[in-house]
């Protein structure tokens, strides 16, 4: 890619994380909008427009710990777990109730929330706390510094 086009995908992902950011934001203001994914995806636009602002988010007071266990584990805390998967299932509850007029429209807001409930118990639970991604996902290059050691 040419230089013009990676400065413009740059700040189209700089401008993104601002956008996830702010919406990161109203999530933890408002209880119907999970906060944690979009301080994730803001990290993950930072990660490719702005080593400052990405490093700055890792090193957070509140946030630094989710985008660290995250981007180097693929891990959400017990404690995360403990919050996100009951507050979906409020979510669906009353998804549910209120669209209980569209059966379909149920059942797709349901297939979504249960693979994203199923999505969320399956991750690590971190370091510390059990596996890490490392050790659910090995490579050949994993296996060859455990051998090595």
């Amino acid at each position: 890619m040419n230089q013009a086009g990676s400065s413009i995908w740059r700040w189209i992902f700089l401008v993104a994380g601002f956008v996830f950011l702010g919406l990161a934001g109203l999530g933890f203001a408002l209880p119907v909008l999970p906060g944690t994914p979009f301080v994730l995806l803001a990290a993950a636009c930072f990660a490719r427009s702005s080593p400052r602002f990405h490093r700055w988010l890792r090193t957070h007071e509140r946030f630094g710990n989710a985008v660290r266990n995250w981007e180097d584990h693929g891990a959400i805390s017990r404690r995360g777990k403990w919050i996100a998967v009951p507050m979906i299932v409020v979510s669906l509850v009353g998804s549910g109730w209120a669209m209980r007029v569209y059966p379909v429209v149920v059942l797709v807001v349901a297939v979504v929330g249960f693979w994203l409930v199923w999505f969320i118990l399956s991750r690590p639970d971190g370091p510390g706390n059990g596996e890490s991604r490392a050790g659910r996902f090995k490579t050949s290059d994993d296996n060859k510094q455990r051998s090595n050691s």
